[in-house]
């Protein structure tokens, strides 16, 4: 678990790391055990007003795989540092307009165990056509819970931290109490 503190550090590395004509605005950067995330802004094409949706879409695109080109040697050389700096893979990504575009991302397998009933959920939506396999539907599931519970995994991140601080005002994990005389010793 990524405490708050920790999180706003890999912020500040990334805001004070990155060039800074990379992007308009440093938008979001997540990390979990496997992954840091960084996407940013950059500058919409300018279009004649009257320009379709169609137009507007497909220059939105060509942005993005422009900005994705252009910057990948200073975008490497980053993502090189830190994941030495913070052992965990980097992954890039953007948004122009209304439009999130991720460029990589690490797809982490998880090993899991279910009981039939559970299998039967995952079974159910690859029939329905939700999902083509039971790991697809598991992901399909992961992110439905996600989407609805946003507010309670919150509240449980920040109770995690809170628990991660009263730890680290404990006893020095280093000194071990003695049983049966109750004097602190060295471990």
């Amino acid at each position: 678990m990524i405490t708050t503190e920790q999180r706003e550090k890999l912020r500040g590395w990334f805001a004070g790391r990155l060039p800074d004509d990379l992007f308009e605005q440093l938008t979001e950067v997540t990390v979990d055990r496997e992954e840091i995330t960084v996407i940013g802004r950059i500058p919409e094409p300018r279009l004649a007003e009257d320009a379709s949706d169609a137009e507007r879409d497909a220059a939105v695109q060509g942005r993005v795989q422009e900005f994705r080109e252009r910057t990948r040697e200073a975008r490497m050389a980053v993502a090189r540092e830190a994941e030495h700096k913070f052992a965990r893979k980097v992954s890039w990504g953007v948004e122009c307009g209304a439009e999130r575009a991720l460029f990589t991302h690490v797809a982490a397998p998880v090993m899991t165990r279910l009981r039939q009933p559970e299998r039967q959920v995952l079974d159910t939506l690859i029939a329905g056509g939700v999902a083509r396999s039971r790991s697809e539907a598991l992901a399909w599931c992961v992110r439905l819970v996600q989407q609805h519970t946003d507010d309670w995994l919150t509240e449980l991140r920040e109770s995690l931290e809170h628990v991660q601080r009263v730890r680290a005002q404990g006893p020095d994990s280093s000194t071990v109490e003695d049983s049966s005389t109750g004097e602190a010793k060295d471990g």
